[in-house]
């Protein structure tokens, strides 16, 4: 397989930064505080999770054990799910998602989570998004 720059990052490195943040994220770690624990810059760290720069083995190795994770869940080997999986990774992988998502889940009444629903699929509808 050639790699072409020139069409963007590879979907696979885009896939693995996704887990990176969403990973992360969950543990309540900044970039910076990966990057000090990985050894890089917080700026390298935004490169891996956009998907920009490829992360070597021996860095991903690095990066699943700062973030108490496997390999395995990095690369997509251990997830339940399928591709039902995959996609909805990629929607956390979009910058707020997982912000909306956790303040969504603050929201408790269910009326105004509906609507919230019917304006954010509106808006998707209207190209505003």
């Amino acid at each position: 397989m050639a790699f072409d720059d020139a069409t963007g990052p590879d979907p696979v490195d885009v896939a693995i930064g996704a887990r990176v943040r969403l990973r992360r994220k969950s543990l309540n770690l900044s970039q910076g505080a990966l990057a000090a624990k990985i050894g890089v810059t917080f700026q390298q760290v935004q490169k891996y999770e956009r998907g920009a720069n490829r992360v070597s083995g021996s860095m991903l190795v690095a990066v699943a054990s700062a973030l108490d994770t496997s390999v395995g869940w990095l690369v997509g080997e251990e997830s339940e799910g399928g591709s039902e999986a995959e996609a909805l990774l990629r929607s956390l992988s979009v910058p707020g998602a997982q912000e909306l998502l956790e303040a969504f889940a603050e929201i408790e009444r269910t009326p105004a989570r509906h609507a919230l629903i019917a304006l954010a699929r509106e808006m998707a509808k209207s190209g505003d998004a």
